[in-house]
């Protein structure tokens, strides 16, 4: 085990996983999927989608509790796939979390034209028809440097900042439901959106958002080592985060489907921050909800800040990555030089302006899906080679769970091939392409540098994590 230390509670891990999956998607998205699928089409795509991707969830939450270890996926698929499906999946997720880390660096900035109306000034280039301004780009990199600086000084510094910033997300949603809750559609003359545009495939074409948007409970299990829950109760509450993220979502559908008015949907950047100051006939709302939309970006930003670090100290731990990467703070006891590695490509992000970080977040996502899967098979193979596995937390008819996820993985697989209306494009795939190449050359070179050290690392891991096992049984008798 390693020297990180316990320092998240049960509010921290939930407004860790949710402030990650509530993002900035929210603010800018949801006028889309209401002209998409209607009102009602909107929240029935949330409530399918939302009840798949806590499928998913709960495989993590079983596999968290049962080996509470720092890198997650990279320790379940270790243990039912061997070291180099470990290695393929944590390069994955690890890519996902890196382009997330990123992007929010270059989503900042862009927010701030909100308030801050021609505020670019110094054109510096033009990178794939985006002008890059120096005023855009420090404010992008000054969040870079802050969130990096706030996860450097330790897990309880994070976790504050985390669930500050997701009390105000959550005060900004709840004032928009009551709005729109209280709104009158006969005080505006524009036609509101019918409940249903399109059918079943207007609610396809939101369904196939829908993952997307809930990438990030799966940061819960990077920092498992950090968590001071009961095994059991990690995985419960890996699930009400999604669970609330579902509710969320379905919720923000309703409130701009009601107050917004079709035209206006057409035509808005900043939906569910017109939907705000509609439903509260006042600018000021709107302004209190794009700040509100902030807040998700820093939120999700930390939690993916967190998650990729703890995946490349439990990587570098495991010899597949530079030794460096699994130092440890003097001090602060976080993984210093992971965080600061993360933290300082993020902070280069703005300096290639937004439309080359949208590839590589579409990139990323695959990358996501990938991991996901990996996850799925070694749930089905450890249910089925290892019977006897302790499982603080056990979901009912495991083996079907596991099969009806791997289907729902390769499904998710499938949107981003050719043909489908979500595919990368060829671009995409090369910078895919090029981190997988990345990730063949460093594993290759650790590899022949430490020989056989992964295997033998990873499985005394293991029988450390066997010897806890005997330990929480002991307290934890099964019942008869």
């Amino acid at each position: 085990m390693s020297g990180l230390k316990k320092s998240l509670g049960m509010f921290d891990i939930i407004a860790l996983a949710f402030g990650a999956m509530v993002g900035w998607g929210w603010v800018v998205l949801a006028g889309g999927w209401i002209l998409s699928a209607g009102t009602w089409g909107a929240m029935l795509a949330f409530l399918l989608g939302g009840l798949a991707v806590i499928l998913i969830g709960v495989t993590y939450a079983e596999l968290a509790s049962s080996m509470p270890i720092t890198g997650g996926e990279h320790t379940y698929t270790h243990r039912a796939l061997g070291v180099n499906v470990s290695f393929i999946c944590s390069w994955s997720i690890l890519f996902g979390y890196f382009s997330v880390v990123a992007f929010e660096a270059v989503a900042l900035p862009t927010v701030v034209e909100y308030f801050i109306p021609n505020y670019n000034q110094g054109y510096l280039w033009t990178i794939a028809g985006w002008d890059v301004y120096a005023t855009w780009v420090g404010v992008g990199m000054l969040g870079s440097v802050i969130v990096t600086w706030l996860n450097v000084r330790g897990m309880e510094v994070s976790a504050w900042f985390q669930k500050t910033a997701v009390v105000g997300i959550l005060f900004v949603g709840i004032l928009l439901f009551i709005g729109a809750a209280l709104y009158n559609p006969a005080t505006s003359t524009a036609i509101q959106a019918p409940a249903f545009i399109g059918g079943a495939a207007g609610v396809m074409a939101v369904i196939v958002m829908v993952p997307f948007m809930f990438v990030g409970f799966d940061v819960i299990p990077q920092a498992a080592e950090e968590i001071d829950l009961t095994r059991p109760n990690i995985g419960k509450f890996l699930i009400v985060s999604i669970t609330i993220a579902v509710l969320w979502y379905i919720a923000v559908a309703w409130s701009v489907g009601t107050t917004l008015p079709l035209i206006q949907a057409e035509n808005s950047t900043l939906a569910t921050a017109d939907a705000m100051t509609n439903a509260w006939h006042g600018k000021w709302a709107g302004i209190l909800l794009v700040i509100g939309g902030v807040l998700g970006i820093l939120s999700s930003w930390n939690a993916f800040l967190i998650g990729g670090s703890r995946l490349l100290y439990a990587m570098s731990k495991a010899h597949m990555l530079p030794a460096f990467l699994s130092k440890l703070h003097p001090k602060y006891n976080t993984p210093v030089n992971a965080i600061l590695l993360i933290g300082g490509l993020a902070t280069l992000a703005p300096l290639f302006g937004r439309k080359m970080l949208v590839w590589i977040v579409d990139a990323g996502g695959f990358g996501i899906v990938i991991a996901y899967t990996c996850v799925a098979i070694s749930f089905l193979v450890l249910r089925y080679r290892e019977p006897d596995m302790v499982r603080p937390f056990k979901i009912p008819a495991g083996k079907l769970v596991g099969m009806i996820t791997i289907a729902l993985s390769f499904g998710l697989l499938a949107l981003y091939m050719p043909g489908m209306p979500s595919a990368l494009t060829a671009i995409e795939w090369w910078i895919f392409f090029g981190w997988t190449v990345l990730g063949v050359a460093l594993y290759g070179y650790a590899t022949i540098k430490y020989p056989g050290k992964s295997e033998a690392i990873m499985a005394e891991e293991l029988r450390e994590l066997k010897i806890v096992n005997q330990l929480w049984l002991k307290d934890n008798p099964p019942k008869s």
